[in-house]
């Protein structure tokens, strides 16, 4: 077993035992990624449609909104169990279930006659999204060794790739219909629980079983919690730019779409190759505070810019790499800021963090009866005060700050250009 499964924290390798490098990977690691970039397209594919979707259902910004709030609020809720059910059938079943759920969502989405329907199959898909993601960081992890920094990349990578295609997608098929999109992403998905099924064969048994309250009770450890309340405000302020940058934008879904890619491309590029070479220079707390400032300040730019549309562009596209760096960073010192077992973590954390997004999409979008900056400047005041709680809890999550210094010798060479 890993120390993922056996509920243990893996030890830093000596440099002579230096796992594979950063593109060397088993099959499974590129089936669950391949499954996780198109599971983070389907959050992605929604934000161009947004207008067209409100269009033909008849419905208002906010009601569009709430495809982000039911989905997310689904998910959130049932991260706290994944880790529960994840150890007593493991962590393939898991993310198989999750994948079958998302596509089966995806067609009654596509089929929808309303947007209470529509909205009610989103709630569905968040389900499916919960048990697939809460499971597919950790079982990365297990695939490549228990190599943690690499599975967070890998992660992201999957992450802002899905985030760039997905956009570009939902445009693209938007012009055909509302509906479109969401019958393409049911085909990925079932592409998806093919790769799983056939190149993931480890069940993912836990050596212990965890307990239903075990992420309830992880929030005991004082830096999982600390984490987790900043990661909760960041989300808040990232998912206003998800939910109402599609309206703000005021272009075709074609149009949104390319914007979009544009942010998902820098949040790949900024996850994999920027954040990894600050946190080993600098530390990871410095570091994040530095992201979280800038995408609070950039947020103010873009409630300044809201009336220009050029601006707004620049100003989404610097987001989308501020979100890749936090995203990283974030994710990375919730794993490593406590001794909880790792699935156990990510299902506190995880579950905790999207309620935020959950709570600021509708949010968000309803000021916008206030002026057209008026959600982005909503998100800026919500990353400010995440950045201002992540300095006042900064000895607490020290521990992440810790193990970078520990691993930086032994993954330098991994995460060189050449091998990213």
């Amino acid at each position: 077993m890993t120390a993922l499964d056996t509920g243990t924290r893996p030890t830093v390798p000596a440099a002579s035992t230096r796992g594979p490098r950063l593109l060397s990977q088993p099959p499974a690691v590129w089936a669950i990624a391949f499954a996780a970039m198109v599971a983070f397209m389907g959050i992605g594919l929604v934000g161009p449609i947004l207008p067209t979707v409100a269009a033909a259902l008849q419905a208002t910004p906010v009601q569009t909104s709430l495809l982000f709030t039911s989905y997310l609020t689904v998910t959130a809720s049932a991260m706290f169990f994944t880790s529960w059910l994840s150890t007593r059938i493991g962590t393939r079943a898991v993310m198989i279930l999750g994948l079958a759920v998302i596509a089966l969502a995806a067609i009654g989405c596509a089929l929808s006659p309303s947007i209470g329907a529509l909205i009610g199959f989103r709630a569905v898909w968040g389900l499916g999204n919960a048990l697939f993601l809460s499971t597919a960081l950790a079982s990365i992890v297990s695939a490549s060794g228990g190599r943690s920094e690499h599975a967070v990349i890998f992660y992201e990578a999957a992450l802002g790739i899905g985030l760039a295609v997905g956009p570009l997608l939902g445009g693209l098929l938007g012009e055909i219909g509302w509906s479109a999109p969401f019958w393409g992403t049911a085909s990925l998905f079932a592409v998806g629980v093919a790769a799983l099924l056939t190149l993931v064969r480890d069940p993912g048994h836990a050596a212990e079983r965890s307990r239903v309250s075990a992420p309830f009770r992880a929030f005991a450890d004082r830096g999982l919690l600390a984490i987790s309340v900043v990661a909760f405000l960041y989300n808040a302020g990232f998912f206003v730019t998800l939910s109402y940058t599609p309206y703000a934008l005021e272009l075709p879904a074609v149009g949104i779409g390319l914007v979009m890619m544009g942010f998902g491309v820098g949040l790949a590029i900024a996850g994999v190759l920027i954040a990894p070479r600050l946190t080993r220079r600098f530390s990871v707390v410095t570091v994040l505070l530095w992201f979280l400032v800038a995408f609070a300040v950039t947020h103010v730019l873009a409630a300044l810019s809201a009336g220009s549309r050029p601006l707004l562009v620049v100003c989404v596209v610097l987001l989308g790499i501020e979100i890749g760096a936090v995203n990283t960073i974030l994710t990375e010192a919730a794993m490593e800021a406590t001794a909880l077992p790792r699935a156990v973590a990510s299902s506190a954390y995880s579950g905790f963090r999207f309620f935020g997004g959950a709570i600021g999409a509708p949010v968000g979008t309803a000021l916008a009866v206030l002026g057209v900056g008026a959600p982005y400047a909503a998100a800026a005041l919500s990353a400010a005060a995440g950045a201002a709680l992540l300095f006042a809890f900064r000895r607490l999550i020290g521990r992440a700050d810790h193990t970078a210094r520990l691993t930086e010798r032994t993954t330098a060479e991994d995460l060189t250009l050449g091998d990213a």
